[in-house]
């Protein structure tokens, strides 16, 4: 496994990433797209997710393309983000034909920024509209840290933030994840600046400071949020042609890496949610050894993802929490 060209999910060809944030609201959408409709499902196993449509991202439904997926802060207000963005999506003539009318397909997932001090007293749901402007900006070079989703994101100890990775397997196929990280657990070890996900990081991506050279494994960690302020939000995505329930299955794995980068996870308090999707268009050449390696690989990008976002994100005034490069000098 190799670090991909770019080192974000659009390494993964056809896919592109937008950003949109209101610095005053200290809140943000993010959008993943691409040029025609591609395979996704979803794997919930936080306690208290928040979401839009996924219910047909099961295998078994009518639906089995989607044409964007969305990750927005604003907690349930965030969920009409996807309304911005299936708007958008209308006018281009996308969507899943149902006569002459077209309805995009744009299951979202949202996280708690409500509390981390930006204007929240607005009159009408400003969602809708970064939504819109999220997928206007789509790029294949989205910024990272403090953007889009991850723009108000906190962790339990420090500044959360945007993040993402890639690989490329020697199968040939590419794998990349992209995640808003705004975690009840934290993404170092215990006080030190050493990152949970160091293990699997790859070329430097954040410091290669390598692992902590101990902690305390009977330390019982408290909540450092309240119910309901929490949430990890993530997509995985791959060119490898898989089905809808493959795209489950690879989803399922990535939660892997959830676990590892941040400590603790899929707690009570936490929404945490991982979607998966493939472009379909290299084919498995040995449908259970290279499903294996690509779950391998989802759950490696999104732990390297994680610990990046955290890594990049930025210092600001009215900061709730430090940010990682302002806590430790050696960043």
């Amino acid at each position: 496994m190799e670090r991909g060209t770019r080192n974000l999910i659009t390494d993964v060809a056809g896919l592109r990433v937008g950003n949109a944030h209101d610095a005053c609201l200290r809140s943000g959408v993010t959008v993943l797209c691409a040029d025609r409709p591609f395979t996704a499902a979803v794997n919930v196993m936080g306690g208290a997710p928040g979401t839009r449509e996924t219910d047909l991202l099961a295998p078994d439904r009518l639906v089995q393309q989607v044409d964007a997926l969305v990750l927005s802060g604003g907690s349930a207000f965030g969920l009409d983000a996807c309304s911005g963005v299936a708007d958008g999506l209308r006018g281009m003539g996308r969507g899943f034909a149902v006569g002459d009318q077209r309805v995009p397909i744009v299951p979202g997932a949202i996280l708690f920024d409500l509390l981390n001090g930006g204007d929240k007293a607005w009159d009408r749901n400003p969602y809708s509209t970064l939504g819109r402007a999220a997928l206007d900006a789509l790029t294949d070079r989205p910024a990272l840290g403090t953007a889009g989703a991850g723009y108000g994101a906190l962790t339990g100890t420090l500044k959360g933030g945007l993040g993402s990775a890639s690989a490329t397997l020697s199968s040939g196929h590419t794998v990349g994840a992209l995640v808003a990280v705004n975690a009840l657990g934290s993404a170092t070890v215990g006080d030190t600046h050493h990152f949970w996900a160091a293990p699997w990081e790859l070329d430097g991506e954040f410091g290669a400071l390598g692992p902590a050279p101990h902690h305390d494994p009977a330390h019982e960690p408290p909540p450092m949020k309240r119910m309901g302020e929490a949430t990890t939000i993530a997509i995985v995505a791959t060119d490898a042609d898989l089905t809808q329930a493959g795209c489950q299955r690879m989803a399922t794995a990535a939660q892997d890496g959830m676990a590892r980068a941040l400590v603790p996870s899929h707690t009570l308090i936490d929404g945490d949610l991982v979607f998966a999707c493939s472009t379909n268009v290299r084919p498995l050449q040995d449908p259970v050894a290279d499903a294996f390696a690509l779950g391998h690989a989802a759950a490696c990008c999104l732990a390297r993802a994680i610990a990046r976002a955290v890594w990049l994100a930025e210092p600001m005034a009215g900061d709730r929490q430090t940010a990682y490069r302002a806590r430790f000098t050696t960043a």
